[in-house]
Formats: C-alpha cells, sequence, structure tokens
C-alpha cells in the first residue's frame, strides 16, 4: 500500500476520533455544567439518571429527536431548516487545525496529533468563526417572530463587534510565534507559555471569545426577560438541540484555543501530552462555568462600551508595544 493512501486512512481515522471525542466531550460538558451550577447554587443537579445522573446526557438527546419538529407560519422554510446546521458545523470544523497532541508513529509513518495542520490555521479560525454570525441572524430572521428577529440583531452586532478585539488579541500571538500555524505555535511556547508573556492578549481573548459564544454575563441574543428564548425561540426538537449543541463545542473549542495559543498546548511535565490536553481544556470550561453561576448579565450599552471603548483599543496598544518589545529583542523572546 502506497504512503499516500495509508496517509488517507490515517486522516479519516483522526477525523471520526476527533469528531465522536469532540460530541461526546460537548454532550457531557452539559451533564458537567448542571452538576456544578447545583453545587454553586446549593442544590443537587440531575442526579436520576443512571448512577449519579450520568445517562442524563443520553436521556436529553433521546428527548430532543422525539420532540416534534414544527416550522412556525410565515416562516421561511429552507434558511429556518438549514441556520442551526451553520452554528454547530463551524464549531466542529474549527477543531480539524487544532493540535491536540504531540504525534504519534505507526510503522514509520508519522501521525500528527491534529486533523490538518494549516500553514494559516489561524486565518482557518477568523473564518469559520466569521461565519457562525450568520447562523444565528439568518435563523432569528427565518423564524419570522420579532422576539427572534430582535435576537438575531442583538447576536449579530454583539459577534461582530467582539470578532474585532479577539482577532487583534492574536496578533502579539503570531508575532512571537511567526507563524499562522497552530502547531508552530504550540512549538514556539517550548520554554514558556504565551499567558506569561501576553497576560493581557489572554484576558482580552477569553472575554471576547465568551461574548463571541453569547454566554453569562453576554447572553443579551437569548435574555428570556426580554426576548421570551432570543434567536431560536421559535426552534424545537433536534434543530434547537444543534443551537444547544453548538453552543457546548464551542465551549470545547475555545478551551482548546486558549491552550494551543496562551497555555503551551499539550505541553506539560509528567503526565501524557493528550492528558495535559484535555486538563486545560475542562480548566477552561470550569472556570467559564463559574462565571455564569456568578456573574449579571450586561446591558446591552454596557456590552458595547467594553468591546469598541476598552477591548478594541486596548487590544491595539498591545499591539504596538509587543512590537516595540520584539524588535528591541531582535525578535528573540
Amino acid at each position: 500500500m502506497s504512503l499516500w493512501v495509508v496517509g488517507i486512512i490515517f486522516m479519516i481515522v483522526k477525523l471520526l476520533v476527533v469528531l465522536g471525542a469532540l460530541l461526546l466531550l460537548a454532550a457531557y460538558l452539559i451533564y458537567v455544567e448542571r452538576r456544578l451550577l447545583g453545587f454553586f447554587q446549593v442544590r443537587l443537579g440531575p442526579n436520576r439518571a443512571g448512577p449519579w445522573g450520568l445517562l442524563q446526557p443520553i436521556a436529553d438527546a433521546v428527548k430532543l429527536l422525539c420532540k416534534e419538529d414544527f416550522i412556525p407560519a410565515g416562516a421561511d422554510r429552507y434558511i429556518f431548516l438549514y441556520a442551526p446546521a451553520v452554528v454547530a458545523g463551524t464549531a466542529l470544523l474549527i477543531f480539524a487545525v487544532v493540535p491536540f497532541a504531540r504525534g504519534w508513529t505507526f510503522r514509520g509513518q508519522p501521525i500528527p496529533g491534529v486533523v490538518s495542520d494549516l500553514n494559516v490555521g489561524l486565518l482557518y479560525v477568523y473564518a469559520l468563526s466569521s461565519i457562525a454570525v450568520y447562523g444565528v441572524a439568518l435563523g432569528g430572521w427565518a423564524s419570522n417572530s420579532k422576539y427572534s428577529m430582535l435576537g438575531a440583531i442583538r447576536g449579530a452586532a454583539q459577534m461582530i463587534s467582539y470578532e474585532l478585539a479577539l482577532g487583534l488579541s492574536l496578533a502579539p500571538v503570531v508575532m512571537m510565534a511567526g507563524s499562522f500555524s497552530l502547531v508552530d505555535i504550540v512549538n514556539a511556547q517550548a520554554r514558556c507559555p504565551f499567558i506569561v508573556w501576553q497576560p493581557l492578549s489572554f484576558i482580552i481573548f477569553f472575554v471576547s471569545s465568551v461574548a463571541e459564544m453569547k454566554r453569562i454575563p453576554f447572553d443579551i441574543p437569548e435574555a428570556e426577560n426580554e426576548l421570551v428564548a432570543g434567536y431560536h425561540m421559535e426552534y424545537s426538537g433536534m434543530r434547537f438541540g444543534l443551537y444547544f449543541l453548538g453552543e457546548y463545542v464551542t465551549m470545547v473549542t475555545l478551551g482548546a484555543l486558549v491552550a494551543v495559543f496562551f497555555l503551551g498546548g499539550w505541553r506539560g511535565p509528567w503526565l501524557p501530552p493528550l492528558v495535559w490536553f484535555f486538563i486545560k481544556v475542562g480548566a477552561v470550561a470550569f472556570v467559564i462555568i463559574w462565571i455564569r453561576a456568578t456573574l449579571p448579565r450586561f446591558r446591552y450599552d454596557q456590552l458595547m462600551q467594553l468591546g469598541w471603548k476598552l477591548l478594541i483599543p486596548v487590544a491595539l496598544l498591545n499591539i504596538v508595544v509587543t512590537g516595540g518589545v520584539l524588535l528591541w529583542l531582535g525578535y528573540k523572546v
């Protein structure tokens, strides 16, 4: 068997394994969040379906699959049907360029610890995160509901606004790594993770990413006391489940990106690289859930002021300072 056939087979196997693991992680992250929220709020959380409630994600999936999938009168049928897939699909596709391990060797054939190592991996992440806006905007618009439409407008404005700060926050990381490849960015942190050199970039990236996910305290497009349920109010069954799944897949992906850009990726002492990677992803997810249990929702004007008047100017200033320091050090950190 020729080497290129073996390479394609390894690629397909990695793709299926990563996709299955990502969906399983997202499903059980919902369970973990509900248990943690119960702990934070001094209650039990799910504990009926299976031992310690471990079968709750399966019960939720069965419930969503069995619920009626209806289309509102006056809705744009095709856009309404396919908008949820945009949100879930983009979150899954981003993970294709995330390096999760050092790599392996099988019968002399190297197997990279990433589905696809693109030399423009960071631009690929930017492109897909931008496409996710359409799933929110089109889903709310196609529902033929004023509440859904208002949620879609809020969501699109919020996601576009914070994309700028998110993109600018990673410019210093690219400057220090000298590459857009996520594998090269992890390798550039062999001596020290970038969170030590770029704590400001880390804060801006993390806050902007939580806003992009529309998680508390940035859940204005889904504000139940104003919009009932926001842009996905008219969805039911598994189409609502795709929006729900997309949020938690995005949370796993965000944890992976934070690990790659600022925490050294899969690098760490004593433990296997894959274990270190999942520990870092889990730590980021825990902080996001902790924030949900702690902070109230921002007002819309506060949301926009934080993005446009604080995060973007600080990110631009950080780029200038980083460039000056790199020049002073002769491009070596």
